[in-house]
């Protein structure tokens, strides 16, 4: 009776673990993105192209080669090309991101809910941190060349810390990582209560914190 239980155990977790459907893994070399009118059926993803027409071109993007439109209230701007703008990326399990903060600007708290990201400081000096789940905060200083860690699905932020234009480079280990942004998801971009926590980044980053800070319910 026993044995019966475990090889029925067995061929359970066999039949769970074993579908290449549901494999987080890519199944050939590459997969570059069908175009739209080559789309049959939904799925958690993208048809690939017809191996006979993959070029080199599906691999090369020029998305992120220029600054993004700072004029608005957080004097920042944000580009994340996933998959569904760069065809190559798709089943690698990746996407893109380059972020500018003109002087005094800032990136709101947001997360990814599916994807952690690796961030990379191409010019200018930046204050990044996230909060973990029981609301301490991890800050540090960043100069050009530094890379810096936002681990999956926790509330994070990047301020500018100079007086020149600052702009990152980042990788997700999500072809679509999503993004929660906390302020936005609650209030209006130009709303009153989105300037105050603007505000209040802006001095918590002057506060002259240690360089390694963790400290806890700083947002209280």
């Amino acid at each position: 009776m026993k044995l019966s239980a475990v090889l029925c155990s067995y061929i359970l977790m066999f039949g769970l673990c074993t579908p290449k459907i549901l494999s987080d893994s890519p199944l050939q070399d590459v997969c570059p993105m069908a175009p739209q009118s080559e789309r049959k059926l939904f799925m958690n993803g993208f048809l690939c192209k017809n191996p006979s027409t993959i070029m080199a071109s599906d691999f090369k993007t020029l998305l992120l080669n220029h600054a993004g439109d700072l004029d608005n209230m957080v004097r920042s701007s944000v580009n994340i090309v996933t998959a569904t703008e760069f065809p190559g990326l798709n089943t690698l399990g990746l996407s893109m991101a380059r972020t500018d903060i003109a002087p005094s600007g800032a990136v709101l708290p947001h997360s990814h809910p599916r994807a952690s990201e690796m961030m990379f400081v191409y010019s200018g000096s930046v204050v990044v941190g996230f909060f973990d789940s029981k609301g301490k905060l991890f800050q540090k200083t960043l100069a050009e060349g530094d890379v810096f860690i936002f681990p999956r699905g926790l509330v994070h932020f990047i301020m500018n810390y100079g007086f020149n234009l600052a702009t990152t480079f980042s990788v997700l280990n999500s072809q679509n990582p999503g993004v929660v942004g906390i302020t936005h998801a609650m209030f209006a971009p130009d709303s009153e209560v989105a300037e105050g926590l603007m505000a209040r980044m802006l001095s918590f980053r002057d506060m002259g914190m240690d360089d390694n800070s963790t400290v806890a319910s700083s947002w209280s």
